[in-house]
């Protein structure tokens, strides 16, 4: 596991992005700030509090506890945004941040403590609770993007009626090793 689980999470992290690149893609900037009702979370305010997650607990991520005290997580429950292109670079800023904090990281890392709000993780516990925690989200944001463009939709996986046909191309490849996501 030492040599194979930094590069496995980094492609997690890569992919979970990836879905929300390609949802953000299809929606405009009016529909990124739908919201379905009194108190529900449109999609600019899901990345907003994302991005404060990721901002506070990648940086300085092995010396600073990871709920740092200049984030105010309140706020990000609160759609500031004036443009999709400004929504975007926050976007990339958080992922950014992330990604730079991991690329460092070596085997012999993965048992150092670190702490978020006073509670010790191994930096495994503290990358896969993260990672867990921007699927949840992430999924929030698909699950949004296709109830906003309903049939005009464009799948993100396996389209419906298309799986036996999926799994007809991939049991016709010689079995080989590989992150799933080398092929998408």
């Amino acid at each position: 596991m030492d040599q194979s689980y930094l590069p496995s999470a980094i492609k997690q992290f890569e992919y979970y992005k990836s879905l929300g690149d390609k949802t953000i893609e299809q929606l405009s900037f009016n529909e990124l700030q739908k919201e379905f009702s009194k108190g529900s979370n449109s999609v600019a305010i899901i990345i907003t509090h994302l991005v404060g997650n990721m901002l506070s607990r990648w940086t300085n991520f092995l010396t600073e506890d990871g709920e740092k005290k200049w984030r105010q997580r309140d706020d990000e429950f609160n759609d500031n945004f004036e443009s999709k292109r400004e929504l975007l670079d926050t976007w990339n800023r958080g992922w950014d941040c992330l990604f730079s904090a991991l690329a460092p990281l070596h085997p012999s890392d993965l048992e150092k403590v670190v702490y978020i709000r006073n509670q010790g993780h191994s930096v495994t516990e503290a990358i896969n609770r993260q990672m867990m925690h921007y699927a949840y989200h992430v999924g929030q944001i698909v699950f949004i993007g296709k109830l906003i463009r309903g049939a005009d939709w464009e799948s993100l996986s396996i389209a419906k009626g298309q799986s036996k046909a999926y799994n007809t191309d991939k049991f016709q490849l010689d079995k080989r090793r590989t992150h799933f996501t080398d092929e998408l």
